[in-house]
């Protein structure tokens, strides 16, 4: 663990579905914050030296028999402690209080009774609204604690110990329903824990510059570029950390964006000088994909086919032992793959659950622990042109995951022409850059349509724009109805093979982002 990790946060998960909402708010107080599970052991945490540690919030009852392991001697330390709704009551029940469920619990808004307004709700109004999910409450206090603030409902919101640095909220400060979570969260971290405000994207690439150093040696790498921003950001990184010894790959799979795979390599090779080579893969790429219609197995064939394609040009560049990819934080978590605890699989992505068993490199991934728009900063701080920065997110699988069914050239084509339209407008609309994200989807349905008085019988085109902070959560753009009558109409009397348009509005959750 090195020094710039040191003096984070250290975020204990115990189930909760606003785990890393608490990691996004710590980290936009420009502190480090890291998830881990539930029963790490004391010794663990002790290795990363942390200012302090939260207890996240959680579906378990305390008492319970399902209640999640937790290494009880964490509370022998000397580190602040935030907990957070189950939290706030595995404190209170390990300190000898008593948590019961009553029967009915709250949830949504709730407008809170401040008692105390020193240390946690230093400058918080009285009244202020919260967001409350839970079903146990706390019943009896335990001696050396003491009630800061309860519920319109009389209902213990709030607690800190007398002696240590502890705190408490039954509410969730980390969801935006909080009005003034932001502050109250600020004071845990200044005002109690003594957290500095070091994580900034320049001490970031200042860390992975002397991480990816003392990683690759004297060894040279090989750096996948997909034509996103997170790859692309690799690629400043490594060409900044070690120069020529890293030689930067573009492979085209065929199932990039309309002349994506140029666009990018002109924009490293000339804005930046990076190294960088483009190759033609796409007939290797679609026929291992001929008939496949099953998402994941697309997925997973696409990333075997990117090590395996990365491995036999490393071999014509020369002796490259390594392999850096654009894996983010987000990756890992929907992969299942989150600090050693296996998670429920949302969907593989093709850099984590997708890499074969007997690749031949040894993996750089300097972005891994990032969120999306913390890799924006990075990008801006290396001086990435905004046209690269600014782009939606790609999946590395490409239009492969936007193709339902089977995958061919023809659809590959409809759909590329489809979406430039798409993108085209909204930018000639002023409004790409509200959106997230924004894609189209081929859907494997034909609908019957009039076009110059003849009956067709055409594709159907999903279109699709959200909006989100970090890609973990997101809720569908209320697209202006004369954007959507445009977008539709130019689609349909320009691409050939389309003849109906549909626009999703479905939120993450319950829907994910990519259609598959």
């Amino acid at each position: 663990m090195n020094l710039f990790h040191e003096a984070g946060v250290v975020i204990l998960d115990f189930g909760s579905q606003y785990t890393q909402l608490i990691a996004r708010r710590i980290r936009e107080q420009s502190v480090y914050s890291e998830i881990l599970p539930a029963n790490i052991r004391l010794s663990e945490i002790e290795e990363r030296k942390p200012s302090a540690i939260i207890l996240s919030g959680g579906p378990s009852s305390v008492f319970g028999d399902s209640s999640p392991k937790f290494d009880s001697t964490i509370l022998d330390s000397d580190y602040p402690i935030l907990g957070i709704c189950y939290g706030l009551q595995l404190l209170i029940h390990q300190s000898g209080g008593t948590v019961e469920s009553t029967g009915s619990g709250e949830y949504g808004f709730a407008k809170l009774k401040v008692h105390n307004h020193d240390s946690l709700f230093k400058t918080i109004h009285d009244g202020t609204q919260v967001w409350m999910s839970h079903m146990d409450r706390v019943t009896h206090i335990p001696k050396e604690w003491t009630v800061l603030a309860e519920s319109e409902n009389g209902v213990v919101a709030s607690l800190a110990h007398e002696n240590k640095k502890w705190v408490a909220t039954q509410f969730h400060p980390e969801v935006v329903h909080t009005i003034e979570g932001e502050t109250i969260l600020r004071n845990f971290l200044f005002d109690i824990a003594g957290c500095k405000a070091d994580w900034t994207a320049g001490n970031f690439i200042n860390e992975q510059v002397e991480q990816i150093q003392k990683q690759v040696g004297d060894g040279h790498v090989l750096v996948g570029v997909s034509g996103g921003v997170d790859s692309s950001v690799v690629a400043a990184l490594l060409h900044k950390a070690i120069g020529g010894k890293s030689v930067a790959v573009l492979i085209d799979h065929g199932l990039l964006r309309k002349n994506e795979a140029e666009q990018c390599v002109h924009a490293l090779k000339d804005g930046l000088g990076v190294n960088i080579h483009l190759y033609d893969e796409s007939e290797k790429f679609l026929s291992k994909l001929n008939d496949i219609s099953e998402p994941e197995k697309k997925r997973k064939i696409i990333g075997n086919q990117f090590i395996r394609s990365f491995e036999d040009i490393a071999s014509e560049l020369g002796d490259l032992q390594f392999l850096a990819q654009g894996t983010l934080y987000p990756d890992v978590i929907e992969s299942g793959i989150s600090h050693g605890k296996t998670a429920h699989v949302i969907k593989s992505h093709h850099n984590v659950g997708g890499l074969p068993d007997d690749m031949e490199f040894e993996l750089v991934e300097p972005l891994r622990e990032l969120f999306k728009d913390e890799v924006r900063k990075v990008g801006r701080e290396l001086g990435l042109p905004d046209s690269l920065i600014d782009r939606h997110p790609f999946p590395g699988p490409g239009l492969a995951v936007r193709i339902l069914g089977e995958i061919t050239e023809k659809r590959i084509s409809i759909l590329q022409n489809a979406d430039q339209i798409y993108m085209d407008i909204l930018h000639d609309e002023g409004i790409y850059h509200e959106i997230w994200q924004a894609f189209s989807v081929l859907i494997p349905i034909k609908t019957v349509g009039v076009m110059g008085d003849q009956r067709t019988y055409e594709n159907l085109l999903g279109i699709r724009a959200v909006t989100s902070s970090d890609g973990m959560t997101a809720d569908w753009y209320r697209m202006p109805e004369h954007v959507m009558a445009r977008i539709s109409s130019e689609i349909v009397n320009s691409v050939h093979g389309i003849n109906r348009v549909v626009y999703d509005i479905t939120s993450k959750p319950p829907g994910t982002i990519e259609w598959e």
